[in-house]
Parts: C-alpha cells; sequence; structure tokens
C-alpha cells in the first residue's frame, strides 16, 4: 500500500512527530511505501526521518494546496494519513481529490482556539464544544504569537468553524483515548467515523529493571511549554524535603521562565535542564530513575510519555487532566494527583523516593499493563486494518 503522511513539520518535535515517525518507520518495515507532504524541518533528529521518508514533498514557500495536489498527482497513494495540519486550503485539496482520507487527532487544535482547553490566566480546563463562549468570555481570538513580529495574533472563529466543517468529511479519525474521542463527539463528529488505537512506540531497550538507586533520580520528559506544567512540577519539587535530583528532557519557549523559577525557588542545585536528547539518552538516566513525572495541567489528551516510562517499568506521578486517568491508577502503576495539587504531588514522589520496594512493584504493574494493553505492534496493525477498510470502502463524496 502507498501511504502519503501529512503533517506540518519534518523531523523531531513533541508527541506527534514522534508518532508520525514511529508509526511510518514500522509500516515501511512491513512493506508499505511511505511519503510525506510536510512543513518545515525542525532540525532535530532529521537523519531517521530521511530514511524512513525517501518520498518527501515539501510546502515551501508557495501555495501548500499546490504542493499538495502536485505531491497526490507524483506519489499516487492509496491512503492520505493526516497529522497536524491547520490550512483550510489544503485540506479542502486533499478532501476533494479521489483518495481515502484518515486523520490522527493528536491534541485539542482541530476545535479549540487557544489549542489547549483550559484558560491562560486561571489555568482551568474547559469542558464546552466550540461555541460563541469562545469569543466571549473566553477571548479566544487573541492569541500569543510566538513567531510573529507583534506578541499577539488574531485567531478566526469563523475559520475554526470551518476547519470543524472540513473535518467532519474525513473517511475516519483516529483518536488515543475515550476523552478524545467525547471531545470529537461534543463537538458533533459522528461516533461511527472516529476509531481508538492508542500509541505507545517502543524507544530503546525496554527488558531491564531500573536500579531505584539511592540517588533518587526524578526524570521529565517533553516539551517546555505552559500546559506541560514544568513550573508546577518545580513547585511542586520545592516542597520535596528528601534529596532527589531531577533531570529535565525536552525545550519549549517555557523554558527560560522555567530556569529562573528554579533558581528562585533554590532548586539549581537539584534541578537540570538537559534540553533535547535522544530517546538512548534519556534510557541511559531511566536506568537510575526512581519516579517519571508527568506534570500536565492542561487536559493531556493521552500522554503517551507516560505509558513510554512504564515500558521500562518505573512508576509514574501525574496530575489528573485529560486522558492520564486511561492510563494511569491511582496506586497501581504510580499515583494520580488531584490537579494543580502540588502538596500531593510532592507527597507521592517523596514517597516513591523513599519506598524503592513500592517504587520497583508499581513500576512492574506499569509494564504489565503497557504489554498487555499498548503493544505498539499491535497499535499498526489496527491502522493497517482501518486503512485496508478504507481503501475498499468508495471515497467519500463531499457535497458542494
Amino acid at each position: 500500500m502507498r501511504i502519503l503522511f501529512v503533517h506540518e513539520k519534518f523531523g523531531a518535535f513533541g508527541g506527534a512527530e514522534a508518532n508520525v515517525f514511529a508509526t511510518a518507520t514500522e509500516l515501511k518495515g512491513r512493506g508499505h511505501v511511505i511519503g510525506i507532504l510536510h512543513g518545515p524541518d525542525t532540525g532535530k533528529g532529521e537523519a531517521g526521518w530521511l530514511n524512513t521518508f525517501q518520498h518527501r514533498f515539501s510546502f515551501g514557500r508557495g501555495s501548500q494546496s499546490a504542493t499538495g495536489l502536485a505531491a497526490w498527482e507524483q506519489f499516487q497513494p492509496d491512503v492520505l494519513y493526516v497529522h497536524k495540519l491547520s490550512d483550510l486550503e489544503l485540506l479542502k485539496t486533499l478532501l476533494d481529490l479521489d483518495t481515502p482520507i484518515i486523520r490522527m487527532v493528536h491534541d485539542h487544535d482541530l476545535y479549540c482556539m487557544r489549542s489547549y482547553k483550559y484558560n491562560f490566566f486561571t489555568r482551568h480546563i474547559c469542558e464546552r464544544a466550540l461555541s460563541p463562549f469562545c469569543i466571549f468570555p473566553c477571548g479566544a481570538v487573541i492569541a500569543r504569537d510566538h513567531e510573529g513580529v507583534l506578541p499577539v495574533k488574531w485567531v478566526s472563529y469563523t475559520a475554526k468553524l470551518r476547519e470543524l466543517e472540513l473535518n467532519r468529511k474525513f473517511n475516519h479519525l483516529v483518536v488515543a483515548t475515550q476523552f478524545m474521542k467525547d471531545e470529537l463527539l461534543r463537538n458533533r463528529f459522528d461516533a461511527d467515523q472516529i476509531e481508538m488505537h492508542a500509541p505507545v512506540p517502543p524507544k530503546g531497550d525496554a527488558s531491564w529493571t531500573s536500579s531505584f538507586s539511592d540517588k533518587n533520580y526524578i526524570v521529565y520528559v517533553g516539551q517546555i511549554i505552559r500546559g506541560k506544567g514544568v513550573d508546577v512540577l518545580l513547585e511542586s519539587l520545592a516542597k520535596v524535603r528528601m534529596p532527589f535530583s531531577c533531570f529535565i528532557f525536552g525545550d519549549g519557549q517555557h523554558r527560560g521562565y522555567c530556569e529562573k523559577l528554579s533558581h528562585k525557588l533554590g532548586l539549581t542545585d537539584r534541578v537540570v535542564f538537559k534540553g533535547y536528547v535522544s530517546p538512548e539518552e534519556i534510557a541511559v538516566f531511566y536506568r537510575e530513575c526512581s519516579v517519571v513525572a508527568v506534570s500536565s495541567v492542561w487536559p493531556e489528551p493521552f500522554g503517551a510519555v507516560g505509558l513510554e516510562a512504564m515500558r521500562f517499568g518505573l512508576p509514574v506521578v501525574a496530575f489528573d487532566a485529560g486522558g492520564i486517568r486511561e492510563w494511569l491508577t491511582n496506586g497501581q502503576n504510580g499515583f494520580l494527583v488531584p490537579w494543580m495539587d502540588r502538596a500531593a504531588f510532592a507527597w507521592r514522589v517523596e514517597e516513591l523516593l523513599g519506598d524503592k520496594a513500592l517504587a520497583r512493584k508499581m513500576g512492574e504493574c506499569g509494564r504489565q499493563l503497557v504489554a498487555k494493553q499498548y503493544e505498539f505492534s499491535e497499535y499498526v496493525s489496527g491502522l493497517e486494518n482501518l486503512f485496508e477498510r478504507a481503501v475498499e470502502r468508495p471515497a467519500l463524496t463531499v457535497m458542494p
């Protein structure tokens, strides 16, 4: 089968990119021909991407729609597999093609004008569908702009409605959790259109067990953006009374603020910001780790990083936000902490640091859960089956 991935980035960056790369690599290994229509390069981990995606079509600076049409004509895909994409003209162009089209919904970009489903000022999680409420009192029509000349940008409510309308015409949408399916249903997607396939890409050799050493290593892996709650993690760690070393792997626009906060909280000698490193390098720290922190305060669509840690037999402490509760059972494979409760987060981290037998037991429960319910090869087989069914059926007829 010829599968054309469509994504806004090329290279390693966050969870969406990890999923794109791991899924495409596995599909290629199974004999499928893989191509990608993509946006800007990230400058990270691109060697592996170049090896997997030998058929590349970059948006460049011209018309994305024209590039998309040219890529389709040249590659002749059996299936279009769209990931993160917001250009409405390109979406419409792809939908008008005589090819089954499927989308992986990674996060809240599709139906939230802020893209993270929580209030910027209060950080309270939003449970509403897209509606005029997003204009007032939410004020989501004005958003921060990290790439433009001005610090803010205008977000069109009408354009977001149009984006939803276009996405409702996809043959299928793939989500990782029931939480995400419920979000789509809230925004009037058809239940029969949505399938759950939970991706947990294997990273490194997870056959070993951590030493759970007295070094009391705590590891955070992910983007350093406000929704990931690294600042809240630091405020929680400041309440931990026993010695520890926390390693924060990742990068993002909130990193500078968090580094200053770490210094202000007196954590400079206990918290190390490592930046972006390869999964193999992170695994070195997992070998002596006692707990993995998932500090997201936005409604996490899935939180695959926690499951990746459990593949290595490590317990997880996380805030109860979004879909995390679907794989983290409090007291079994880690601790699910009330949202934004810093004292409770610190207490649970301290409990695992002080009781290595408990940490090891919970980590092993997590390893068994991942092996039983989140096997990556079964995830890819589920996608293969979905693609085959889509190809067998006539492509959707888009009504004028």
